[in-house]
């Protein structure tokens, strides 16, 4: 069976990787992980892609200084690994416009809350929810959208609610949410693989 080949663009520990990568290996899966690329080269991440021998490849300011040149780099070594669809998922870097033009329509994103509440620059780990919880709001949870120039502003694709309860901490909600995030991504993911016709030709 043909799967959509997938890059996954990580800065942390990788969990929703993890999670993408565990639902890859399923029978009924439509998807492969084909790379892993990470601006944080100790990253949970990266050292999970190399231990399940995923492909890793750290790439920052600090291996390429020229932001065009990084872009650029980007670009191609997502080409080069024959790359369908770009999942960026706890990513904490703007996407350049040679990788956004290459892949334009195939980027998505994750972010732990129900947008447009609570995006934008800033609006990443615990600021997030520590904004829900100064908010008051009664529902959070994970949005999966696609990636455009300006941050979290993409169409969405899905969304999973998640309660607020009323003795939630930042920490406790974001628990939740992530909870959430490891079914909500590879759900979507699936989806778009088995809608997509690039992974006939895979």
């Amino acid at each position: 069976m043909s799967r959509l080949r997938v890059a996954v663009l990580a800065s942390g520990n990788g969990s929703n990787l993890r999670a993408l990568h565990g639902a890859s290996m399923e029978e009924e899966a439509r998807f492969s992980i084909a790379l892993v690329i990470g601006n944080n080269s100790g990253s949970g991440a990266l050292a999970y892609a190399r231990d399940a021998g995923i492909p890793a490849v750290h790439m920052s300011g600090r291996t390429h200084p020229d932001p065009a040149e990084l872009d650029e780099a980007m670009r191609a070594t997502l080409v080069a690994h024959d790359t369908a669809l770009v999942v960026t998922a706890g990513y904490m870097k703007k996407l350049g416009p040679r990788v956004r033009e290459e892949f334009g329509g195939r980027i998505i994103n994750i972010h732990p809350a129900l947008l447009p509440r609570h995006g934008g620059q800033g609006m990443y780990g615990k600021a997030v929810h520590e904004a829900v919880l100064a908010a008051g709001d009664a529902v959070s949870g994970p949005t999966v959208h696609f990636v455009t120039e300006e941050y979290d502003t993409g169409a969405v694709i899905a969304q999973s609610e998640v309660p607020v309860l009323p003795d939630d901490t930042v920490d406790s909600l974001a628990e939740r949410v992530l909870a959430a995030e490891h079914l909500l991504l590879p759900a979507v993911v699936q989806i778009i693989a088995t809608r997509d016709p690039a992974a006939a030709d895979r």
